[in-house]
């Protein structure tokens, strides 16, 4: 018991060490290069220019898209991972492994309860759609995630930009001041032949969190609502349409008809409403959380974000589970019968 107690005090020793080390360093790295708040914008901004257009439209790659695509590459190899762990014989599950099985028993017990007969059917789209929302709003946790991109220069009115310093051989950062962004700004028109003047530079960041994006966000929410239009007929058939458009009673009882109609056309608009509130929630609350982030990493850069990085760390698993189970709570009620045949 001694020995147990000893081996735990001297592994938190170590663990306070490392965090009074990242501290000072912090410290030491803001005073050598003050934190900037970074443009803040809603539209993602474009990465690559591919050149190709379509629908008179040029195909570009932004920031979210690559997001995305590395969220998708994560959760691929923790799927991986966990059908390693789960074939193994006699093994275990530990790590993430665990975590992501105690997930998915936790969400197949809330399907079960919810949806019944049809559980087989709901839940593998909500467990999907939880899945990936959840590992696309935590991958504004990762360092390096709207902060690391090209610099590019400001030509655009009500844009602040700023000077840009050389820290390693080519590699540049932006630094403070708006008299070096003026500074650097007229260096670069002496120096520029024929190029447009601008006004300092700003950071485009490689990866942006796919769900500050309100294109993304939009798309998430049209699958989800198209999942519940889909297990609705798969349920109900043809009959499934009585829920919007009920006429059955509008002639034999008209006041009664007149009713049920109006409420059809309700439940229409409540269909199209489900699109603006999937993918507005999930989109305020996600970008919010990374415009705070910007705010306290340029206020306090020094520990006080870590908080707040916590907080962001809840706030994802929390909208990623509300995204999935109303999903399945739809999908659920699309399932039960809308017409009177069984009365």
């Amino acid at each position: 018991m001694t020995q147990i107690e000893k081996k735990k005090g001297w592994r938190w020793g170590v663990n306070r060490w490392f965090v009074l080390a990242f501290m000072v360093l912090s410290f030491f790295a803001a005073r050598a290069y003050p934190p900037i708040q970074p443009h803040v914008q809603l539209p993602a901004e474009v990465v690559f220019h591919t050149g190709i257009t379509l629908f008179g439209q040029e195909v570009n790659i932004t920031n979210t898209i690559i997001a995305m695509l590395v969220a998708d590459v994560i959760l691929l190899l923790i799927a991986l991972g966990v059908r390693r762990a789960t074939r193994q014989e006699n093994a275990v599950p530990k790590g993430i492994s665990s975590a992501v099985e105690a997930l998915l028993e936790a969400l197949y017990n809330l399907t079960e309860g919810t949806a019944g007969k049809w559980t087989k059917q709901i839940f593998p789209v909500f467990a999907t759609i939880t899945l990936m929302v959840l590992v696309w709003n935590w991958t504004e946790l990762i360092p390096g995630v709207d902060s690391i991109g090209w610099l590019e220069p400001v030509h655009a009115e009500g844009v602040h930009g700023f000077a840009k310093e050389e820290i390693l051989p080519g590699i540049f950062t932006i630094v403070k001041g708006e008299e070096q962004a003026e500074d650097a700004a007229v260096l670069e028109d002496e120096h520029a032949e024929g190029e447009d003047a601008h006004q300092g530079y700003v950071i485009v960041p490689f990866v942006r969190v796919a769900s500050t994006d309100l294109n993304f966000t939009i798309a998430l929410a049209l699958i989800a609502v198209a999942s519940v239009q889909y297990i609705g007929f798969r349920s109900n058939g043809v009959g499934y349409l009585t829920k919007f458009w009920n006429t059955k009673t509008l002639f034999s009882v008209p006041i009664f008809g007149v009713i049920d109609f109006a409420v059809g056309l309700l439940e229409l608009i409540s269909e199209i409403a489900k699109v603006l509130s999937f993918s507005f929630r999930l989109f305020g609350n996600i970008f919010a959380g990374s415009v705070l982030l910007f705010v306290i990493g340029s206020l306090v850069p020094i520990f006080a974000q870590s908080g707040f990085l916590m907080l962001e760390f809840f706030i994802g698993l929390i909208q990623a589970i509300v995204f999935g189970m109303l999903t399945m709570v739809f999908m659920a009620q699309a399932t039960e019968s809308h017409g009177h045949d069984d009365h």
